[in-house]
């Protein structure tokens, strides 16, 4: 079986507070390095106060101590928020810290809602349109590149793994232009994914890095011992979906039993949509599930999510997902 890695969100839970929901983080990560996942990534998102991950860097050195093998990484940062010397100084530490252990994969997108400019001062449209730009300035941070100006320190020299984030076709055609691995966040946005694949695909020009083509597809996967029980587990991270899109907070909240049958068929439609690409059942379920999106993709590589409120259900259910594609 092709390798499978983590994406925790760094979920708060109700009734928990940030310095929990930390260290929730750093125990699944010693659980999934001590099942073989092959990467525990976080991501950045803003003013969000269901999410505590925020400080990216930040939260992978705590991860980091807690493990010692498993590839530990950013899925994303988000690189129109930041300077790409700032961010090299950032990975080159971690680096040093963890060496050959460190992932950044970078995304356009803002990882908030329209307010995030105004806290960061920063014009992000044209941020955005400078993202190729800042891909390669970073490229060329880590290179130690003789030419630029000033050199990262730490930064320079740094083997941090760099991919490309994306659930459109824009990050697929700059993945492929600039022949990098590419990460789709099918697990949120799985409309483009068979397009962004085949588009990466076709258009891929080998370079430094890589070859051919490196594809890793995400996916919701919450494993329990009985269908019945992880559609229950799943039903809090469909009430933190649909308080997301209502704007309200997303707090990760206790499972409700048949949670869809209180809400709007829009809003099932909404959770459906999203969930095209998951495996939420028993070990027999999430085995077919898991294999079908597999074969559907040919992914080089899986990221598997997904917030589960009780903590010895999340790593259990780790443990049945990998037990399932043994």
């Amino acid at each position: 079986m092709i390798p499978f890695s983590l994406l925790d969100l760094v979920p708060i839970r109700q009734g928990h507070d940030i310095s929990q929901a930390l260290t929730d983080t750093a125990a699944l990560a010693q659980t999934a390095e001590k099942l073989g996942f092959k990467r525990f990534w976080t991501a950045e998102h803003h003013g969000a106060d269901g999410l505590a991950g925020a400080a990216v860097s930040v939260v992978l050195a705590h991860i980091g101590h807690a493990t010692s093998t498993i590839r530990i990484g950013a899925g994303g940062i988000m690189l129109p928020n930041h300077n790409p010397f700032v961010i090299a100084e950032q990975f080159g530490t971690l680096d040093a810290l963890f060496p050959g252990r460190i992932d950044l994969g970078l995304g356009r997108a803002p990882g908030a809602d329209g307010r995030i400019a105004h806290a960061l001062r920063k014009d992000l449209m044209q941020a955005a349109e400078a993202f190729p730009q800042d891909v390669l300035e970073l490229q060329a941070r880590f290179a130690g590149d003789p030419q630029l100006q000033l050199q990262a320190t730490p930064g320079a020299g740094a083997a941090v793994e760099m991919w490309l984030l994306g659930s459109s076709l824009f990050g697929a055609r700059l993945a492929a232009y600039l022949g990098m691995p590419y990460a789709f966040a099918s697990h949120f946005a799985p409309k483009l994914l068979d397009d962004a694949l085949a588009v990466y695909r076709a258009e891929f020009k080998p370079s430094a890095i890589l070859d051919k083509p490196h594809a890793m597809v995400a996916m919701t996967v919450i494993a329990a011992d009985t269908d019945e029980e992880a559609m229950l587990l799943s039903s809090s991270m469909d009430q933190m979906f649909i308080d997301f899109r209502t704007g309200q907070s997303n707090i990760l909240k206790p499972p409700v039993p048949n949670f869809r049958d209180t809400i709007s068929p829009q809003m099932v439609r909404m959770l459906d949509g999203i969930r095209r690409v998951s495996a939420v059942g028993g070990p027999d379920t999430v085995r077919a599930d898991i294999h079908k999106f597999v074969e559907r993709t040919q992914a080089d590589e899986i990221i598997v999510t997904g917030s589960v409120y009780d903590q010895d259900a999340r790593h259990r259910s780790l443990a049945l997902t990998m037990d399932a594609i043994a």
